[in-house]
């Protein structure tokens, strides 16, 4: 297949175009992942200054960047006072709970009825990774792996676009888990979750799949309580509630007893 530069004879016009990624967009990309990573803590400020000098470009980039990322409720702008990396809001974990379990569930069952043994494979190749991880103590590519196996399985049930709303809409949730991995107990119980999900893929079962998943998505976040403990600071005030009893993330199909009558 020939390319633009292949093509001199072609008006400009008509020649096929490379779109570059805008400025503003990398800087986003690159400010969310080290947020979500935990490089950037809850509440460090953040110097439009700075971060232009760093990623070597103007501060309107930047500054169009951060709208973006205070519109996911990452980042938090006090005019006169200046910006900061949010903190956590138990509201948003709540919300993206539901959110992502609705999706989740979703794309679970319609990729046990296409499932192919090829992607069998890949997918028990993504959890034998996990697991390297995790005897490595390799947090990052413990969590990286996870997003790996659940993003695979929204791509194979033929409804890509789920997974880049449910990434959108569990940003705290990634945000919480990923500051917990250093201190958390529930690693093994998150990769046998794993392996009953791949289970229920692999029998072809939607039925079995999808328990699975809900299973295992109503586990997301079982060390809350732990690190609302010891780091407090890291979440809004209302936070506290979290430790006198209340419920912090209570998934739909939790909530609703709806894992009884699945169709």
């Amino acid at each position: 297949m020939k390319n633009a530069d292949a093509q001199p004879h072609l008006p400009l016009a008509q020649r096929p175009q490379l779109r570059a990624i805008p400025a503003s967009a990398r800087v986003y990309e690159q400010l969310r992942d080290r947020i979500v990573g935990g490089e950037m803590l809850p509440g460090t400020p953040v110097s439009e200054k700075e971060l232009a000098e760093q990623y070597g470009v103007s501060r309107t980039p930047i500054r169009e960047a951060l709208l973006r990322l205070a519109d996911e409720r990452l980042i938090e702008i006090f005019p006169q006072r200046g910006t900061f990396v949010s903190r956590i809001s138990l509201e948003a974990l709540r919300d993206g709970m539901v959110i992502r379990e609705a999706l989740e569930c979703v794309a679970v069952r319609h990729a046990a009825a296409r499932v192919t043994e090829a992607d069998l494979s890949a997918l028990r190749l993504v959890l034998d990774r996990q697991e390297a991880s995790e005897r490595a103590s390799d947090w990052a590519g413990f969590h990286a792996q996870d997003e790996a196996f659940h993003q695979r399985i929204a791509i194979l049930s033929g409804h890509p676009n789920l997974w880049r709303v449910a990434r959108q809409e569990k940003v705290q949730i990634d945000r919480c888990r990923v500051l917990h991995l250093p201190i958390s107990r529930h690693r093994p119980l998150v990769m046998e979750e794993h392996r009953a999900i791949l289970d229920g893929l692999a029998a072809r079962d939607p039925r079995a799949a999808e328990r699975a998943m809900g299973a295992h998505l109503a586990n997301v976040l079982p060390g809350l309580d732990d690190l609302l403990r010891a780091r407090p600071d890291f979440f809004e005030p209302d936070a506290q509630r979290g430790l006198q009893g209340d419920t912090v993330a209570t998934p739909l199909r939790a909530a609703s007893g709806a894992d009884k009558d699945l169709p």
